[in-house]
């Protein structure tokens, strides 16, 4: 409405663009479009309704002699302002809108570079990985060669040494042959010059000879003569003294008192004094000396002290220890390994009566070791023996396992026997065993029928079903060590790795270094390959990385070593467990082709029929 009042810039419309063609001009008149004449719709969209018009100007001009023109006017400024604020209040907005697209698409920009910086950064970590990787093979090749090289030169060292110790033993023995030859000219020399002397000087030496022995003669007739007349007096004398005594002595009854006493008091102090000295021999050696059978123990005797005071001076030395120490087993069987030592122990500060124990599994799981542990811990003496030695004694077993016994029997602080390889002398008697063996299992019952104060027996066997039942049956509490689990395993092979890798390495006394490696995955690793190895197998394969890094040229274990020794270890196992299985194949195979053979041997029972 502005414009009516010429208030605005804006023009008035031009209605100049609207024409309006003449009638008939749409349908063409006559000349039109087949001289049709146009229709009511076509002139619709030619007309032009000029009363909209004429109202239009009506209106602005009783607006302008109306009393509010000033307030339309007013209101009319007013809108424009308003409008003109909208429109200066978006372009505002429009421009923050672009400052934060443009601030947006730095950040998109920032973010893009940081992520081209980043993948740069890993393609040149990456590049430098490859380029230390190429320098390592590099090296090792080098060193490859260096090794093959060095190889090379120690073939050629050691056949030039070969061919110079070849040649040296050639020249010695040439050297001998030419002594030996010489020698024996110089012998044929000396015997034919000696011969023909003695040729020469034949008749001069026949006739000392005559002469040596006429000479001869004639001493030795004295000789013989002077001894004949010298013997004859000699009895003569011996004779009359005799004879004067002899009459004297039976003349005088006292006299043969005496002696007839004498003889009796003579005798009997020969008896007293041989079974004197047999008891007390044999007191010694029960309380002295150490067993045959004993392998090993820790009780100090007289012997041992004089021949190794320094060995003795440490066992006395040494202190109880705990039970599990150094030993790992699973949980339930550490509760109850310390439960018998703490028993053990409290018997012995009671002075009650010993229980015996059998401790059976797989070879290799720490049953000796717990032996030597309980002694330890319940400050008692232990004696370590073998099944195997008492069988190989033959009719020596049953003396031998008294002399055992009763040397036990003598321990001032108690004594741990334990009998490895238990099943070795005490198999089932009804099985096809020698009598010397039935004899030394009848002994070793004997001796250990009752319970005693003194010593507390220890039986360890692979085997226990072959026990015999009488020996099964003095057994107190059997106790099962089961080959170690995962976790198990791997607190071993942390512990030896600690003792026989870490420990030497950290000390410096020895030639060996540890590589940068992360100790304790592999560590993990190492238990996971080594499933159903015993706690022996792990400590020999620590012994093994430790061997095999002392051969080495630079000293240096790495986890390569420790893995490639571990392989081996488990295919080493695997051989074992092979052969096992083919020797109990073969045994089962004999078994039953001997059962067949003692049935077709046997004869028919009587009511079946002969084949013809």
């Amino acid at each position: 409405m502005s414009w009516l009042f010429g208030l605005n810039k804006q023009q008035p419309p031009d209605f100049s663009q609207f024409t309006f063609p003449p009638p008939g001009a749409a349908g063409g008149g006559e000349g039109g479009d087949g001289g049709k004449p146009p229709t009511n719709k076509e002139m619709e969209a030619y007309r032009f309704d000029s009363a909209a018009l004429e109202r239009a100007a009506k209106a602005a001009k009783d607006l302008e002699t109306s009393p509010f023109a000033k307030e339309a006017l007013s209101l009319s400024m007013a809108q424009e302002e308003t409008k003109q604020k909208e429109i200066l209040s978006k372009a505002k907005e429009l421009e923050v809108q672009i400052e934060a697209a443009k601030a947006e698409g730095k950040r998109v920009e920032a973010e893009e570079r940081r992520k081209n910086l980043q993948e740069q950064a890993k393609l040149d970590q990456q590049k430098a990985q490859y380029q230390d990787q190429l320098a390592r093979e590099r090296y090792a090749d080098q060193l490859s060669q260096q090794q093959r090289m060095n190889d090379e030169n120690l073939k050629r060292q050691e056949d030039s040494v070969a061919k110079q110790e070849a040649m040296r033993k050639a020249t010695i023995e040439h050297e001998l042959e030419q002594r030996h030859k010489y020698d024996m000219k110089r012998l044929e020399a000396e015997m034919a010059a000696k011969g023909k002397v003695d040729r020469e000087n034949q008749d001069l030496t026949l006739e000392q000879i005559r002469v040596r022995a006429a000479e001869d003669r004639e001493t030795t007739l004295k000789s013989i003569v002077e001894q004949r007349e010298t013997i004859l007096s000699s009895i003569k004398t011996a004779g009359s003294a005799i004879g004067t005594g002899l009459e004297a002595f039976l003349s005088d009854p006292a006299k043969i008192q005496a002696a007839v006493g004498g003889l009796i008091a003579l005798t009997a102090g020969y008896y007293a004094v041989k079974g004197s000295l047999g008891l007390t021999f044999r007191f010694m050696e029960a309380r002295l000396a150490k067993p045959s059978l004993v392998r090993d123990t820790s009780r100090v005797n007289v012997f041992d002290s004089v021949r190794h005071p320094v060995q003795t001076f440490k066992k006395l030395q040494k202190k109880p220890e705990d039970v599990l120490e150094g030993v790992v087993l699973n949980p339930a069987l550490e509760e109850r390994v310390r439960d018998i030592a703490i028993a053990t122990k409290n018997t012995k500060f009671n002075k009650g009566m010993y229980r015996n124990i059998l401790l059976h599994g797989p070879p290799g799981t720490g049953k000796t070791l717990f032996a030597k542990k309980l002694a330890m811990h319940s400050g008692m003496d232990y004696a370590i023996m073998t099944g195997g030695d008492i069988a190989l004694l033959g009719k020596d077993s049953v003396g031998a396992i008294h002399k055992v016994f009763d040397w036990a029997s003598t321990s001032r602080k108690g004594l741990v026997l334990f009998i490895d390889e238990a099943e070795g002398f005490l198999r089932k008697r009804h099985e096809d065993i020698s009598e010397e063996l039935r004899m030394s299992i009848s002994a070793f019952l004997y001796r250990t029928g009752t319970q005693t104060d003194k010593f507390m027996m220890v039986l360890a066997s692979n085997t226990p079903e072959v026990l015999d039942f009488a020996v099964v049956d003095r057994v107190h509490e059997p106790v099962e060590f089961p080959l170690p689990s995962q976790e198990e395993r791997e607190r071993l092979v942390r512990l030896y790795f600690d003792k026989y890798i870490l420990q030497p390495a950290i000390e410096g006394k020895r030639r060996l270094k540890v590589a940068d490696f992360d100790y304790s995955e592999a560590c993990s690793k190492v238990a996971t390959l080594t499933e159903g190895m015993s706690g022996r197998e792990i400590t020999n394969l620590a012994l093994d990385w430790q061997m095999t890094t002392y051969a080495s040229r630079d000293g240096i274990f790495t986890d390569a070593i420790m893995l490639k020794r571990t392989e081996a270890a488990v295919q080493h196992k695997k051989h074992k467990v092979s052969w096992r299985s083919a020797h109990e194949i073969k045994k089962s195979v004999f078994s039953a082709s001997v059962i067949a053979a003692v049935e077709q041997a046997a004869p028919p029972p009587p009511d079946t029929p002969q084949p013809a």
